[in-house]
């Protein structure tokens, strides 16, 4: 089996503060992606290039204290990909692809963090161009590779998948628009959401982020967030998963699922 995690840190010195390297050393995960890793190549050197005895490759955002990703992992990849050609969004730091290649399987393990755009209206453009110039490079990718793609998507893609569905209908994460990617992404481009492939009717159990106004975590008033998109191979291989809420590394949970992997 093959475990994969992915995390969205808020920040790597204030989720390994908070306990996330003993977690990872219990878990023994084969790789996990992270995001919203807030930290530039001088401030992980010699502290965060390894975590657990995973090493770390990363993407790294221009702006300091903004953004970036990374896959640790226990298994030399035999190429890495930073960036997925963009010239807007490169400098955010938003894609880092790890490639597993054998002469028999091209396989990739991508860690992607999608803009938010609950800020306001020019961010929530942003997140438009993001998504529009993202999908052809995953159809793109699907033809030549199986990928599996872990991230903070920033889309809730169902009623199910947050808590307060009507309140939100206006806002950024549930928008139509968002919402119509997503659904298209996983019927014409066919790529499986991992998660609701195991879990097809879970709610309040499903949730991965939590709002840090109103008790929204003790309420677990949460939306789902964070996901695993994977080509039909990959994901038909999913055989277990768990959210880990136990301890608090950041305002997101950990997803971690099992993979065939042969």
């Amino acid at each position: 089996m093959f475990k994969l995690s992915s995390l969205n840190l808020n920040g790597i010195r204030s989720a390994t503060s908070k306990g996330l390297e003993p977690w990872l050393a219990q878990l023994q995960p084969d790789c996990i992606c992270v995001q919203e890793v807030k930290a530039q190549a001088d401030d992980v050197a010699g502290k965060f290039e390894t975590l657990a005895d995973l090493k770390g490759y990363f993407h790294f955002a221009e702006k300091k204290g903004y953004s970036g990703v990374a896959v640790y992992t226990r298994h030399t990849p035999s190429d890495v990909v930073v960036g997925y050609g963009s010239g807007e969004f490169d400098l955010e730091g938003r894609y880092v692809e790890l490639r597993f290649d054998t002469p028999k399987r091209k396989r990739s393990i991508i860690s992607a963090y999608f803009p938010s755009g609950s800020s306001g209206e020019e961010r929530q453009q942003a997140k438009f161009r993001f998504l529009a110039e993202f999908y052809p490079h995953l159809t793109a990718l699907k033809a030549e590779r199986e990928f599996v793609l872990c991230g903070d998507i920033n889309i809730a893609h169902q009623e199910i998948d947050l808590k307060n569905f009507k309140g939100n209908k206006k806002n950024s994460g549930f928008l139509p628009e968002e919402r119509a990617w997503m659904t298209q992404l996983l019927t014409q481009a066919g790529l499986v959401d991992v998660y609701r492939h195991l879990e097809p009717t879970a709610t309040d159990a499903a949730y991965t982020w939590w709002s840090n106004r109103g008790q929204a975590y003790a309420k677990n008033v949460g939306w789902r967030l964070d996901y695993h998109l994977a080509t039909p191979a990959l994901a038909a291989g999913a055989k277990t998963h768990a959210i880990y809420k136990d301890v608090k590394f950041s305002d997101h949970a950990p997803i971690t699922i099992d993979y065939a992997w042969d």
